[in-house]
């Protein structure tokens, strides 16, 4: 057992998530949330990791994770698989978003998306007084050596989704330790959404 208290976005997500569910976790790092999902929740909880000393600690924690590269795609798993697929703090370490997002809402029937939120105030104030790239709790990277590629904000994500007509069934915006509900593009420093495909129409 660990005394460690888990983050503010792992339990919003183990608040959405459903008692009995399957889930794959992409991108799981060392299988934290996995791991609170399991014990809270009593999911079927399998993980995709790249990092190998990662997957060691998630294998310590008696789960079930998969070494690979989830931008390689998710071939080996059927049309809905899953009724969950959670992209938290991985989205914007991917090269192709579009696809990674195309293949986790194949698998899976609904996707959780969590992401650091870069129009936070004190990145936009630590940007403008000093001139320098943004560093800070959920940026704790210098622009040389950060793992993301993609750099986007709370009302970016929304634009996507209405461009590629994906459905958002709920929005969640953390700011540090609590709940954000005033002007979150502005004052959440993470945000967490639940994705879906819209339903087929019916053929009558």
């Amino acid at each position: 057992m660990t005394d460690k208290q888990p983050r503010l976005d792992d339990r919003i997500i183990a608040q959405i998530v459903e008692p009995g569910a399957k889930v794959l976790d992409l991108g799981c790092g060392t299988g934290d949330l996995l791991a609170l999902l399991v014990r809270e929740k009593n999911v079927k909880a399998q993980g995709i990791e790249l990092r190998e000393e990662a997957i060691y600690a998630c294998v310590e924690k008696g789960l079930s994770v998969f070494h690979g590269d989830i931008e390689s795609g998710l071939g080996e798993y059927p049309d809905k698989t899953f009724d969950y697929v959670i992209l938290n703090q991985s989205m914007q370490e991917v090269k192709d978003v579009e696809f990674v997002i195309d293949e986790a809402l194949r698998v899976g029937k609904k996707v959780v998306v969590g992401f650091p939120n870069f129009a936070f105030i004190k990145s936009r104030i630590q940007l403008f007084f000093s001139g320098h790239a943004p560093v800070f709790v959920s940026l704790p990277y210098h622009w040389y050596d950060t793992p993301n590629v993609h750099f986007l904000s709370i009302d970016d994500f929304k634009r996507f989704c209405a461009e590629k007509g994906l459905v958002i069934l709920s929005a969640h915006y953390l700011g540090g330790d609590r709940p954000v509900a005033f002007w979150p593009n502005l004052f959440a420093r993470d945000a967490v959404f639940v994705i879906t495909k819209p339903a087929p129409a019916s053929s009558r």
